[in-house]
């Protein structure tokens, strides 16, 4: 697991919705109400959504902080000395 603080992700081009990415094939978007409640999923396999949605992820995946690294309070790695 990894953490993005949204200020590391400013120059990312992101897909608007959440999504689930499956062998690089098949994306799965997650829409939710304005109350926070699933609106239903949506499932895509058109290249170009495929190919957004990879280099999304690949992009966040290179700058997200490692789970063991990461510090909520700082927003960042700061390894304790």
């Amino acid at each position: 697991m990894r953490w993005l603080p949204r200020r590391l992700a400013s120059d990312i081009a992101l897909p608007g919705n959440d999504f689930w990415l499956f062998d690089e094939q098949v994306v799965r978007f997650n829409h939710f109400t304005g109350e926070g409640t699933s609106a239903g999923p949506e499932i895509r396999s058109d290249p170009k959504t495929v190919e957004l949605c990879t280099a999304a992820f690949e992009a966040v995946w290179q700058r997200a902080i490692p789970h063991e690294h990461f510090y909520p309070r700082y927003g960042d790695s700061r390894r304790s000395k």
